[in-house]
């Protein structure tokens, strides 16, 4: 069952039927949580979803600032469990009945050439942010297959449309959600919901700094080099990387949007490198890629 702050006017039972509802994964931290308020101020009811309910500290106490407390539920959803993805669900449901968004956020990124990026680190990368986000949509199609609505936003990455050297996990997992929103989108338009991927390139949030601090590599790496050029260039971009509440603008825009376009692009050079993918042969782009990181 969805868990709120004890100090908040449990709203009535009219209220919360009528409002709409969105439910968030990864809402601890970085764009889950901007989302999760940008939502709420709209009027959203807000289950706000994370692995671990002790870190909603920041998020709650963001949202009893702004007066907010009634319009966020707060629900424990690890993605990589399947007892934990029912649960939740069962709880939403029973609760609200209905169910308007979701909003697979719930990420993080791993890096390291692939000759040292150990197959367990591969298949964990893969666990949470493929299988993880498919085990949550698939318990909510039924959901909003019934109510004949819904929206269902994956936020995927810049590395889904091109990838760069140093970070194939995270590439690979990015680029099989574009594919899972692909096909998902065209099996559930017939039932009115909405499929949407967000594409945000370099932002700051604490992902790149958790990513960077778990390269995998080794003492005696014969691509150091390689991988020092990208790891700067990875700290120059997290350095000077636009405010993440962008992107939570942009999902606050895409829940309210009648006939959204399957993808957005979003962030500095998003836009060059999205066309570039589309219009240069792929040698060009890579001694671009190449040039840049040196």
């Amino acid at each position: 069952m969805p868990h709120s702050p004890a100090s908040q006017q449990t709203p009535t039972n009219h209220e919360r039927s009528s409002r709409r509802v969105a439910l968030i994964t990864g809402s601890s931290s970085g764009f889950g949580l901007l989302i999760a308020l940008v939502l709420a101020r709209q009027g959203w009811q807000v289950i706000a979803t994370m692995r671990d309910l002790s870190r909603r500290q920041e998020l709650e106490q963001r949202a009893i600032q702004e007066g907010l407390q009634a319009q966020i539920d707060y629900v424990r959803l690890d993605v990589n469990e399947e007892t934990s993805i029912t649960h939740a669900m069962t709880g939403i449901m029973q609760q609200y009945g209905r169910l308007d968004v979701l909003i697979n956020n719930a990420g993080y990124a791993a890096g390291g050439f692939i000759e040292h990026v150990p197959m367990e680190a591969w298949r964990s990368q893969l666990e949470t942010n493929v299988f993880g986000l498919i085990a949550v949509t698939r318990a909510v199609l039924p959901i909003m297959r019934k109510q004949r609505s819904g929206k269902i936003i994956n936020m995927s990455s810049i590395s889904g449309i091109a990838a760069f050297p140093g970070y194939a996990p995270y590439a690979t997992s990015k680029f099989a959600v574009e594919g899972f929103s692909e096909s998902l989108r065209q099996e559930m338009s017939r039932f009115g919901v909405d499929v949407v991927l967000v594409e945000p390139g370099a932002y700051r949030t604490a992902i790149w700094n958790k990513g960077l601090s778990a390269i995998h590599t080794t003492e005696d790496s014969p691509y150091t080099d390689h991988l020092e050029a990208v790891l700067a260039y990875s700290r120059h971009s997290s350095l000077h990387a636009p405010d993440p509440q962008q992107v939570a603008k942009l999902i606050g825009r895409l829940v309210n949007k009648r006939r959204p376009r399957l993808r957005y692009a979003v962030g500095r050079g998003t836009g060059i490198l999205v066309l570039a993918r589309r219009l240069l042969p792929w040698s060009w782009l890579e001694r671009i890629i190449d040039r840049v990181l040196r």
